[in-house]
């Protein structure tokens, strides 16, 4: 095992490994690959604590095609490169997002049922300490509001956007949009950026297709940043700019499989104008970027590929094969910066 704790890490989870495979985040060098149960989606680094949150979403398959649903979450020291602890999140089941709460010390993870919820995970203790109803099934990505007092959860079964009050635990209103996929929030909180229509891959028509921007004061769709396919996942860097993956079908496909390399879109803060367009691997799903803001990091599950993206120019840096290249894996994301040693500023 490689000594990188004054390097920074990309950790990449494989959907198919199953598991989570480490690159040194300047080099791009692979350090270690490590098994977690299957089947890992996406990923969260705490930064107090220095530990990762993995979710395990399926016994096997995905959303459209699995075989029961999982209800895990593993934690793991991603300097050791080790699983410390399975954390069995029952009765709850699919978990999916996985993020930190900015106010409360919390792990907030998203999970699917009838209706799906917002589940609070003390990270002390490891136990479920919260429960937060969406009121709708299938919530599977979810975004919280940099003063942590809402979350907006993206529901693929329901024509809204939940919007719920993470201090009272209740409903704080419904934005209409049709099933969506990605979602992220502006860093002033002032816009959510929300990929919709659901992916449908019974049908190679796709209507309406794009980001919607919600004004978080009106709570209204105030204008949507079109494109040709879905988009699934959606991404805002710490100086605001909004990243979105499109799929790309090849010609005449619409089933899962038939993706050809898709398309990062950049936009300007608040969606205003389209920056520039790259290329990225097929079927992107995941998106990340460096604390700076410089660089992106697009997953893509059909190729297993993470696309490398410098924003400032913008064009492809390089492209990561995760653990088993060629087949169906790349999935969730998370930068995790070098370890502050003594002295260091």
């Amino acid at each position: 095992m490689t000594d990188t704790t004054n390097t920074g890490l990309l950790a990449v989870v494989s959907q198919s490994g199953p598991t989570v495979t480490f690159f040194d985040a300047v080099t791009y060098e692979p350090l270690d690959v490590l098994d977690v149960p299957s089947e890992p989606h996406e990923l969260c680094f705490d930064p107090r604590r220095r530990l990762l949150y993995c979710t395990i979403t399926y016994r096997s398959g995905y959303y459209h095609a699995h075989t029961g649903r999982a209800r895990e979450l593993v934690v793991i020291d991603p300097d050791a490169r080790r699983v410390l602890d399975v954390i069995d999140l029952a009765p709850e089941q699919a978990p999916h997002g996985v993020l930190l709460d900015p106010v409360r010390d919390l792990v907030w993870v998203s999970v699917e049922g009838e209706p799906g919820a917002l589940v609070a995970v003390d990270p002390e203790t490891r136990k479920t300490v919260r429960r937060v109803p969406v009121g709708a099934p299938g919530p599977h990505w979810f975004a919280i509001t940099p003063d942590g007092r809402r979350a907006y959860a993206a529901n693929k079964e329901a024509p809204f956007v939940s919007v719920v009050d993470l201090e009272t635990g209740g409903a704080a209103g419904r934005i209409e949009v049709p099933g969506s996929e990605g979602i992220a929030v502006s860093p002033d909180g002032r816009y959510v950026y929300v990929a919709a229509p659901k992916g449908d891959f019974g049908s190679a028509e796709v209507r309406d297709a794009g980001v919607r921007v919600i004004d978080t004061d009106s709570g209204r769709v105030v204008r949507t940043l079109a494109t040709e396919g879905y988009v699934f996942p959606v991404h805002v860097t710490t100086a605001g700019l909004v990243l979105a993956g499109e799929l790309r079908f090849s010609a005449g496909g619409s089933a899962l499989g038939a993706q050809v390399p898709g398309v990062l879109h950049l936009y300007e803060p608040g969606g205003t104008r389209e920056r520039g367009r790259v290329p990225v691997g097929a079927f992107p799903l995941t998106i990340t970027s460096s604390p700076d803001g410089r660089y992106a990091y697009v997953s893509a599950v059909s190729s297993s590929t993470v696309t490398v993206v410098d924003l400032a120019a913008p064009e492809v840096v390089t492209t990561l094969e995760v653990a088993r290249a060629g087949e169906p894996g790349a999935h969730g994301l998370a930068y995790i910066p070098a370890r502050r040693g003594p002295g260091a500023s």
